[in-house]
């Protein structure tokens, strides 16, 4: 059972759209994750076109990858790593910490997790 960043069970992020590495709902991951979509992120317009601007288009749709695109108020399991970026940009996401995967604390302190929690 997958652990979220608060030591419970890993919550659902979305299933609508159906997000999640798996396309479960969830934000697990595994080896073959080389991404880890771990972050349960509910997306704002200044998140979106900061990922954008990174190159992680995450507002156009991608059908060949099962991709909707996203607009504010969607939830989406992100890379850790844009997450990072983000923070380290002075653009944090809004995140969902249920819904988080354990394994991003080794990227962001649980501290930093908790400022930009909305359902802390």
């Amino acid at each position: 059972m997958a652990r979220n960043v608060l030591g419970s069970e890993l919550q659902c992020c979305c299933n609508d759209p159906v997000t999640g590495f798996f396309r479960n709902g969830k934000c697990d991951t595994n080896g073959q994750d080389t991404g880890m979509h771990t972050v349960c992120v509910e997306m704002t317009q200044e998140f979106l076109q900061f990922a954008k601007d990174q190159g992680n288009d995450l507002i156009t749709p991608s059908p060949d990858h099962d991709f909707p695109g996203l607009k504010p108020g969607d939830r989406w399991c992100v890379c850790v790593g844009t997450v990072v970026d983000a923070i380290e940009n002075q653009k944090p996401p809004r995140i969902v910490l249920n819904a988080t995967h354990a394994s991003v604390l080794e990227f962001v302190t649980k501290d930093t997790l908790m400022s930009m929690a909305i359902d802390a």
